[in-house]
């Protein structure tokens, strides 16, 4: 049984019918048939604008977002799908504080419901710092179906991966 390191939390019920869709071939046509749809965010320009459409939709008071790119140096396999990051600067006798969020380049040419999902989560993190209740609130605030996304999107990095 090969290690599905994307869905280690999960129970081994839901573990072995991956391993099943694996082993018959079926799991990249189920996530084709159900996530068809590619986003047409190809490059920063594109993606700093959706990322701030979402912003401006659930977040409009939120600090301003200074830089959204995608990282060609994010690696999917440590566990980073995209970060969020505090930069602060000096300038003069102020200090200025940009927020920036980073998307691994591997997304360029995922489903769109996978971008959004991510760019939801990093959002999420300008509020709530933590993986907490709270977080989980304000991202099925903005996707509904988070959830869902997230377990599926667990399930195209096992896919890219063993395929």
């Amino acid at each position: 049984m090969e290690d599905l390191k994307y869905l280690a939390g999960y129970p081994q019920h839901v573990q072995a019918r991956v391993q099943e869709l694996i082993a018959q071939g079926k799991l990249g046509a189920m996530l084709a048939d159900k996530y068809g749809q590619a986003h047409a965010v190809r490059n920063d320009g594109q993606l700093h604008d959706y990322v701030q459409a979402l912003k401006d939709r659930h977040l409009r008071k939120s600090v301003p977002l200074g830089k959204v790119v995608y990282d060609s140096k994010l690696q999917v396999m440590k566990h980073a799908l995209g970060t969020h990051t505090a930069i602060s600067r000096v300038q003069g006798d102020k200090l200025k504080a940009s927020r920036e969020i980073r998307i691994a380049t591997v997304f360029r040419d995922a489903p769109a419901d996978f971008l959004k999902m991510i760019v939801v989560h990093e959002l999420a993190h300008l509020k709530e710092a933590e993986h907490n209740k709270s977080f989980y609130q304000l991202c099925t605030n903005m996707a509904p179906d988070y959830h869902q996304l997230e377990f599926d999107l667990r399930l195209y990095l096992t896919h890219r991966e063993t395929g």
